[in-house]
């Protein structure tokens, strides 16, 4: 199961199955935010995202195999990411890791991913 990875550390698929979930199940719940996601099911959407970050985190390679190179800049080009929405992107986020009840060190590695990789996505000013 990918051994010496933070995939394989912090428990593989079900960890990041449980992490988009609880994400998009707090984006579900969000009015304002829930607009940013054009289907009507989110499902989709949170299938792409855990196989995203298994892939990231050293886990299968489905992503890529299926997507093509994450290229997470122009996927998101279409939508309008300012500070807001990257912070409101990022409290829905630490509410899903926050629910995973990880040790302290795999939480704030991956909260510090998240917040360099919301930083990332800025493409419209304040």
């Amino acid at each position: 199961m990918y051994p010496g990875t933070f995939y394989h550390e912090v428990g593989g698929r079900e960890v990041f199955a449980k992490l988009t979930k609880n994400f998009y199940d707090s984006v579900a719940q969000d009015e304002d935010f829930r607009t940013m996601y054009p289907e009507k099911d989110l499902h989709p959407a949170q299938v792409r995202l855990q196989l995203f970050l298994e892939q990231y985190w050293g886990g299968p390679t489905t992503y890529s195999e299926h997507r093509g190179h994450p290229r997470l800049r122009m996927r998101h080009g279409n939508f309008i990411v300012n500070s807001h929405y990257r912070d409101v992107w990022m409290g829905h986020m630490n509410k899903a890791i926050d629910q995973l009840d990880l040790p302290p060190l795999h939480a704030e590695t991956l909260r510090d991913y998240f917040e360099r990789a919301a930083h990332s996505m800025l493409n419209t000013p304040d």
